[in-house]
């Protein structure tokens, strides 16, 4: 059910409702179909007649168009009878000012006939043009024409007083609309001011109401915070009530509890005397477990040899050919398939022996033997598990050196250092190494060692030391780095102005890595696009402490990557690139046969052991002797174009193999 409305709002709708009436100028429609038509469809009414007399050519010009006047819509006055009932006074009164706004339509002069007339259409047929000389005939057509244009007219003048009639109505309409809409806006203005005063005396009423709502709010809100203190402290005396009967039961259970727990004391404090007694006890049971396990980790190492030699096999590249089957064979191990193999075939072809007898060429078979071979296929991991136990012996207090030797290209440096793109699984022994060498010191900790790591890079270029951990302005300086004694009476050796750097972590190790693999001296040779041309050797000095029986050890873990192995050829024509090429391999040829002698002087307990020949052996002379472990990796390439520089680098390995350099002894203090 829709509000009842306020007389103040119906007049003010009343009002709103008849302005747009007043200012809008609508046309009134005309009653009667007759009335619509315009001017411009009469003419096209006449148009056929047009074209009949356009054909006539006759000199008398008479104009059948007719003036097109603005249409003019009236109302009808039953329309608008039935709308002032419906919408009473206020609309009636809006037409009626419409009207009288609405301006009468000039008169316009009726424009001269078209020179052509056209004949009537005769049986449904369109007449033939009349000839020029017929003007009887013409005048015919121009009578008939002006007859009907007459009948015309009349209509028109019939209509046009209909519509002044009409329009005389609307403005008798207009203006006693007018005279209500003057009453209406004196009735609006007194409802005006009397609401006004209404609104007033509203806001005043409001304004007071608010105020004492205020009050009243301030009243309650007092009264409510009154109760809910009286509440709070009646919670809070019953709590304090309680509290008081809790604690006085507490008290009194507190003082049985308390004549227990003194002769409960008595009894822990005799049982931690006992604990105490049986933890030193199982103290000592733990260091001598330790000391035994490095005793028997010791022994263990020995056995299987303190100069251990494993020859690993790099896999054929992409792009290089395949080498022929039975080339490199890996017959099994002592226990069968399932074993390690220990063992290597190399067959080669003599060509010179078959050219010379026509018979087809003989194969030479050269068989080896390693304490272990890894073929093509055997993955960094693998490689690492078998040398995982000689890297701890470092921990132990034992010096430790492991090599890679072999012909430029076999994989030396891959076997050492790892693959680029820091793939885990390509990872070398280096970081391999020093991962187990941090996790087992933190295993260790637990009992009572502590351990400290400092590790420095060089390379032997030359005969010529250099620091690969060098940066800024000292980068490539090597004339500066010397091989001295540490102190006087000391054996140990260190290079002069090289950076020893603590680590602690494997970030620090990698980052070591990156910047001695970016100033290694490489160059172009013909066996491999980047060649290392000097031998790379990368120490870890080992501190252990055990604070609490006053026990130390320390031992370095030397990792040596040789430069190439591969001889000289005496048929080479040398360029100025080639001659420097030429020093490089004299270089690192000498310093290998150096290292070779002092391997077997040290292998038949010589007296004297040529450490000084090279700069290598002088610097590694701590790792080499009797208290060391050494471990060496001879690298060979599976090609068979390589063969001769295999078997080289495999009787050197053998040769080594063979040598034993006694009982390692534990650098402890």
């Amino acid at each position: 059910m829709e509000p009842q409305r306020s007389p103040l709002l119906e007049v003010k709708r009343n009002v709103e409702l008849k302005r747009p009436l007043v200012k809008a100028s609508s046309r009134l429609p005309l009653s009667g179909s007759r009335l619509k038509r315009r001017p411009d469809q009469m003419e096209d009414a006449l148009e056929p007649e047009k074209k009949r007399t356009r054909g006539l050519g006759a000199p008398t010009k008479i104009a059948t168009s007719y003036p097109r006047a603005p249409p003019l819509t009236t109302v009808p006055q039953t329309t608008a009878q039935k709308v002032s009932k419906k919408t009473g006074p206020r609309c009636s009164t809006a037409i009626a000012t419409v009207v009288k706004n609405q301006k009468p339509v000039p008169a316009v002069a009726v424009q001269k006939p078209s020179t052509s007339a056209v004949p009537p259409v005769v049986g449904g047929k369109k007449p033939s043009k009349r000839p020029a000389w017929d003007l009887k005939g013409q005048l015919h057509d121009l009578n008939a024409e002006l007859k009907c244009c007459r009948e015309r007219i009349q209509t028109l003048d019939q209509e046009n007083q209909q519509l002044r009639d009409q329009l005389r109505d609307a403005q008798q309409e207009a203006k006693t609309l007018g005279l209500e809409r003057g009453t209406l806006e004196g009735e609006l203005a007194r409802v005006q001011a009397q609401a006004e005063q209404g609104q007033q005396e509203l806001k005043n009423l409001r304004a007071c109401v608010l105020n004492l709502e205020a009050r009243l709010g301030t009243q309650e809100s007092l009264v409510q915070e009154l109760q809910n203190k009286q509440l709070e402290l009646q919670e809070e005396r019953r709590q304090l009530t309680s509290r008081l009967e809790d604690q006085e039961r507490r008290l009194q259970v507190s003082e049985a509890a308390l004549s227990n727990s003194r002769a409960e004391v008595a009894s822990l404090q005799q049982e931690a005397a006992t604990q105490a007694a049986l933890l030193a006890e199982r103290g000592e049971r733990i260091y001598a477990l330790e000391m035994e396990r490095r005793r028997l980790h010791n022994q263990l190492q020995e056995l299987k040899g303190n100069i251990r030699v494993f020859c690993r096999v790099r896999p054929v590249l992409p792009g290089e050919p395949t080498p022929p089957s039975g080339f490199l064979l890996f017959p099994s191990g002592p226990g069968g398939p399932s074993d390690p193999p220990t063992r290597l075939t190399l067959s080669q072809t003599d060509q010179r022996r078959g050219t010379l007898s026509g018979a087809p060429a003989p194969t030479n078979r050269h068989d080896f033997s390693f304490d272990r071979v890894f073929p093509p296929g055997s993955g960094q991991d693998e490689v690492f598990e078998e040398i995982s136990m000689l890297v701890q012996s470092a921990l132990d207090g034992y010096p430790v050196c492991i090599f890679a030797y072999g012909q430029t290209g076999s994989g030396k440096t891959f076997t050492m250092e790892g693959g680029p793109g820091g793939d885990p699984q390509l990872e070398g022994l280096i970081p391999r190494a020093l991962r187990h060498l941090f996790s087992v010191a933190q295993d260790l900790s637990g009992q009572g060692w502590t351990y400290s790591f400092v590790a420095s890079y060089v390379e032997i270029y030359n005969e010529t030391v250099r620091d690969l951990l060098a940066t800024g302005t000292r980068k490539g300086q090597g004339g500066e780095c010397e091989i001295r004694r540490a102190g006087p009476g000391s054996e140990e050796l260190t290079v002069t102005n090289a950076r020893y750097v603590p680590v602690s972590c494997e970030k620090e190790v990698e980052a070591l890595l990156r910047l001695a693999h970016q100033n290694r001296a490489v160059a172009r040779t013909a066996q491999n696009e980047r060649s290392s041309r000097s031998h790379s050797v990368f120490q870890l000095q080992i501190s252990g402490e055990h604070s609490s029986r006053g026990l130390q050890c320390g031992a370095p873990l030397s990792l040596v990557d040789l430069a190439g192995s591969e001889r000289l050829d005496p048929g080479l024509v040398l360029g100025p690139g080639e001659r420097e090429r030429l020093r490089e391999t004299q270089a690192i040829n000498s310093s290998l046969s150096a290292l070779g002698l002092v391997i077997m002087a040290l292998s038949n307990k010589e007296s004297h052991v040529p450490y000084r020949n090279s700069k290598l052996t002088y610097l590694l002379q701590n790792s080499l002797g009797g208290n060391a472990k050494m471990l060496m990796f001879v690298n060979i390439s599976p090609l068979k174009e390589n063969v001769s520089e295999t078997l080289n680098s495999l009787r050197f390995a053998s040769k080594v193999n063979q040598c034993v350099i006694g009982t390692a002894q534990a650098c402890r203090k």
